[in-house]
């Protein structure tokens, strides 16, 4: 009974938030282009699937991934599962005691990244805008290793205290020069890829996980240090879907060089 009433909550909820989408919608079809809405039936149907979908899918997110990601990082974090035998001899934690955590940290992120569903929606549309030069797997996987990669490079700058200007300023250098250099179709999906990371599935893990970790690195700030993992996940991924496309590119102009080189020899 009270799994239902929390579903007919949610459900509530997400008929308020997706009804200005709709509003809007029909208001600028109806109104500005004044045009009749194709396939009506069909658009209302869908618009139902969405709101029951999302519903559906924010409350499994309540019920089962958002409490063991919860609780799978505190107890990662938790000082007596860190320290193990180095609390007996009464040593000071090391960066490198926290190796659960990064190995946590980057599982985590590609795992939440690669079930983004905005990641999906821009990784499907990408692919068809594209003819298929872009794979739906290959953006895909790109993205979630650039998150894996950001995430755990966060927790080790909240474990180490190194300030986290350093690390952003840095990683945007780095992606304002590979700009120059990437493939010219693949530099603005790769900015909007740092944006689809910071959703619905990812966020809430990312944030309990560095604020956990905050909470108890000795002379941490959980309000200093505990938040800008999302900033981490979201820059990360730029430098590896250009670093992806650039790659895809270099291998592709060497195999047709060697099949101009191949045709050439036979040719003589």
């Amino acid at each position: 009974m009270e799994t239902l009433t929390q579903l007919l909550s949610i459900l509530l909820a997400t008929i308020r938030d997706v009804l200005p989408i709709i509003a809007i919608v029909f208001g600028f079809q109806l109104l500005v282009i004044r045009r009749p809405i194709p396939h009506l039936k069909r658009v209302l149907f869908g618009f139902i699937y969405v709101i029951v979908g999302l519903a559906l899918f924010l409350l499994g997110l309540d019920k089962a991934l958002f409490p063991i990601g919860e609780l799978m990082a505190q107890q990662l974090t938790d000082p007596a599962f860190i320290r193990g035998t180095v609390a007996t001899t009464g040593e000071a934690l090391h960066w490198s005691d926290y190796y659960w955590v990064y190995i946590f940290a980057f599982a985590i992120g590609a795992s939440t990244t690669i079930a983004e569903p905005s990641l999906i929606a821009v990784a499907i549309k990408a692919n068809e805008v594209s003819g298929g030069a872009i794979g739906v797997w290959g953006l895909r996987l790109a993205v979630a290793l650039g998150v894996a990669i950001g995430i755990s490079l966060g927790t080790w700058r909240i474990v180490t205290g190194y300030p986290i200007h350093w690390f952003i300023i840095s990683g945007y250098i780095v992606v304002v020069i590979q700009t120059f250099f990437a493939p010219k179709l693949i530099v603005p999906l790769a900015y909007d890829s740092g944006g689809v990371t910071t959703s619905t599935v990812t966020v809430p893990l990312v944030a309990a996980l560095g604020l956990g970790l905050a909470s108890t690195v000795p002379g941490r700030s959980a309000l200093i240090d505990g938040f800008g993992l999302i900033a981490f996940a979201s820059l990360f991924p730029m430098i590896t879907v250009m670093g992806y496309a650039q790659i895809t590119e270099m291998v592709a102009r060497r195999d047709r060089c060697r099949r101009e080189r191949a045709k050439m020899v036979k040719q003589e």
